[in-house]
């Protein structure tokens, strides 16, 4: 019964977000069984342009660290702000959706080549959150029970909680430079005087 439920649940989940959070629990999980390491995982551009390990573009995405407060968190925030999106702003728009996926995973990575970072999952997931945002900047958001405030300051919170608990602001900096990025191209420039939409789905999506 009760799996029937979780299956019932599991198959309501729109299916970006199905498949990449199921993504990252299966990674996380076979990390933890010792099946594949992180050294396997992580983004390093001389063994994915000179030993042609392309996976490593893919897989540095998926692992948030070993089981823990970190992972839970972040997890939580991915599958809640990527199902906001696929739900919301996204809903009946599953290509252009996967499309904003390629676009600011492209960007990361090429970001990445320039900034010391061997995991670009967290930052994705600021990105989502930062689009998720600057798209429902009227929604009041509460903090733990701490703060109250609108939206788009969701973002910025999050990384001033990453500097109370020492981890480096620059993920969060990456995340939301590449959210901005593709908000501005999406959803300001088009509107502006002599504007127009630079980011067009592939047909083939």
């Amino acid at each position: 019964m009760a799996y029937q439920t979780f299956r019932q649940e599991y198959l309501q989940v729109p299916p970006v977000t199905r498949a990449y959070t199921t993504a990252c629990v299966l990674t996380t999980a076979a990390v933890q069984l010792e099946l594949i390491t992180p050294f396997q995982l992580y983004f390093n551009p001389e063994l994915i342009f000179k030993h042609f390990q392309i996976w490593r573009l893919i897989t540095n995405y998926l692992f948030f660290g070993p089981v823990g407060f970190n992972f839970l968190f972040n997890m939580i925030f991915l599958y809640r702000y990527c199902r906001m999106l696929e739900e919301g702003s996204f809903r009946g728009r599953t290509a252009d959706f996967v499309f904003m996926f390629l676009f600011g995973g492209l960007l990361m990575t090429l970001f990445g080549l320039f900034v010391n970072l061997v995991f670009l999952g967290q930052a994705f997931t600021i990105m989502l959150v930062y689009v998720w945002s600057r798209r429902n900047p009227y929604v009041r958001m509460n903090f733990f029970g701490l703060l109250i405030f609108q939206a788009p300051f969701l973002p910025w919170v999050l990384m001033g909680f990453s500097l109370l608990l020492g981890n480096s602001i620059i993920v969060d900096l990456l995340g939301i430079a590449v959210g901005h990025i593709y908000f501005f191209l999406e959803d300001v420039f088009p509107n502006q005087p002599g504007g127009g939409r630079l980011l067009r789905t592939p047909s083939v999506l």
